[in-house]
């Protein structure tokens, strides 16, 4: 039974297929025709499936059938659907969005996967599980908070390289989406930026964080249940002044033409390689009680991005094998919050 790994080319798609390799999983390339892709599958030996977009892609897989397909590629919102819908009946599907777009709309494809035998697994990342792991382990056994805060605080070592467009993509459809808090088991607005506070890590670093949309939001609420759950970052900017500017940008770039120009700019922006800023990452939840009692729990992690690879091979390696439930889930929700100690991580509690 083959895994497909989509984006294979890409940092994730990289280190996701060294991995899979590594456990003696079969493995095929999905990307588009470059030099890269070549250099790639010549190093390997695997086989190369040569598409360049979410309906080509679709069709390879209804045509062929893998067992399950790793999407990289990013820009979730517009992919993940048509592709995790190619995979129906009984193929699985997984990928590492984060945003409050994507992650709704596959949610949204559990009935049909759940009736398909299929196993769709959004946000098998850092994004994600770091802080959905934490708090399904704090609520395990207990009734049903009132409250929940949890904090992401990633470290990545950055690459030599573009931004590319779905990075870009992505973050740009942080500042247009807005702030988001859930208030009385409703998702509402609220102002991003807002509840900005510095943390106190648990190897003694800092950390500022800030409240954006995200992923972590949405599945923070379905682990516990709370009716107040907010979702903070430490990939917001840590300005007061930048961070009152923001819901002004994010209305700007909601218009669709700056919202293009702004993409292809950022996209072209080239990093400069880096160490990263803080030795570990961090998933952090505060969970608290309606008689007031409150515990507090994290997940340490090395470099976000390994973990996140490390969450893409253990989820693809475990839903090759038939361990999944049919349906589409977050992470913690499929298998648990062990899932994060299997792909690297550790929770403190």
């Amino acid at each position: 039974m083959s895994i497909w790994v989509l984006g294979a080319t890409g940092r994730v798609g990289r280190a996701v297929t060294t991995r899979l390799l590594d456990r003696g999983e079969s493995v095929v390339l999905v990307g588009r025709e470059s030099a890269r892709l070549r250099e790639m599958a010549a190093a390997t030996g695997l086989r190369v499936v040569v598409a360049d977009t979410a309906d080509r892609i679709a069709a390879a897989i209804e045509e062929e059938r893998p067992a399950v397909v790793v999407n990289t590629i990013g820009n979730y919102a517009e992919s993940a659907t048509t592709i995790a819908r190619a995979c129906l009946p009984g193929g699985h599907y997984l990928d590492q969005a984060a945003d409050l777009t994507a992650v709704p709309r596959l949610l949204a494809l559990h009935d049909e996967a759940a009736a398909a035998g299929s196993t769709l697994v959004t946000g098998a990342g850092f994004g994600v599980l770091a802080t959905e792991a934490v708090v399904a382990a704090l609520c395990e056994g207990r009734p049903v908070p009132a409250g929940v805060r949890v904090d992401a605080v990633a470290s990545v070592a950055m690459e030599d390289g573009l931004l590319g467009a779905a990075l870009a993509a992505s973050i740009l459809d942080v500042l247009t989406t807005g702030g988001r808090r859930y208030r009385d088991g409703e998702l509402t607005r609220s102002r991003i930026g807002a509840r900005a506070q510095r943390l106190l890590l648990p190897d003694g670093e800092h950390a500022a964080v800030s409240e954006a949309p995200s992923a972590e939001l949405l599945a923070a609420h379905r682990a516990s249940a709370a009716p107040e759950v907010s979702a903070a970052t430490a990939m917001m900017p840590s300005s007061p002044m930048t961070r009152a500017a923001l819901p002004f940008a994010g209305r700007l770039l909601g218009l669709e033409p700056l919202r293009r120009f702004a993409i292809r700019q950022l996209a072209g922006v080239r990093g400069k390689a880096a160490p990263r800023p803080r030795k570990h990452s961090w998933g952090h939840a505060v969970i608290t009680w309606p008689d007031g009692t409150t515990r507090e729990g994290w997940l340490r992690a090395d470099d976000a991005m390994d973990f996140t690879a490390g969450v893409s091979a253990e989820v693809a390696a475990r839903l090759a094998r038939g361990e999944g439930k049919p349906g589409a889930y977050t992470p913690a929700a499929a298998f648990g919050p062990d899932l994060a100690t299997a792909a690297g991580g550790e929770i403190i509690s």
